[in-house]
C-alpha cells in the first residue's frame, strides 16, 4: 500500500538475522537520533518482532508492540509471543487504536 512506502528521509534496514538489531545499523542510528524507545509492528510476531523486541529491551530501548499490527506465521505461537512480552514486561504492548490517539492522529477501524 502506498502508504507504507518509505519516505525519501527514512532510513531502510535490511534485516537478516531474527532481531532486526543483528547484523544492521540500527542500535547505532537510534542511538546517534536520541531515541529511547521504539514502536514496532510486522508481518511476524514468533519469528522477527520477538526478538526484535527483546534484543532491543536488552539494549536498553523501550519497545512499544502495537499487537493488532503485527501478523503472524502460526497464530499458537504468535499468542505465546505476546503473552511471555507481557509477562517479562520489558516492552509496552498497545494497540493501533491508542497508538494513533498518542500520535493524535485520526483513526478509524475501517482502514
Amino acid at each position: 500500500m502506498p502508504e507504507m512506502n518509505p519516505l525519501p528521509s527514512e532510513a531502510i534496514f535490511d534485516k537478516i538475522a531474527m532481531s532486526a538489531f543483528e547484523g544492521t545499523p540500527l542500535d547505532i542510528a537510534l542511538r546517534d537520533c536520541g531515541i529511547g524507545a521504539f514502536a514496532i509492528v510486522g508481518i511476524a510476531m514468533e519469528i522477527g518482532i520477538e526478538p526484535t523486541v527483546r534484543h532491543g529491551a536488552d539494549l536498553g530501548y523501550i519497545p512499544v508492540v502495537v499487537t493488532d499490527a503485527c501478523g503472524f506465521g502460526h497464530r499458537d505461537a504468535a499468542v505465546r509471543s505476546i503473552a511471555s512480552l507481557e509477562f517479562s514486561g520489558d516492552a509496552l504492548l498497545t494497540n493501533v487504536e491508542t497508538m494513533c490517539a498518542r500520535l493524535g492522529r485520526k483513526y478509524s477501524s475501517q482502514q
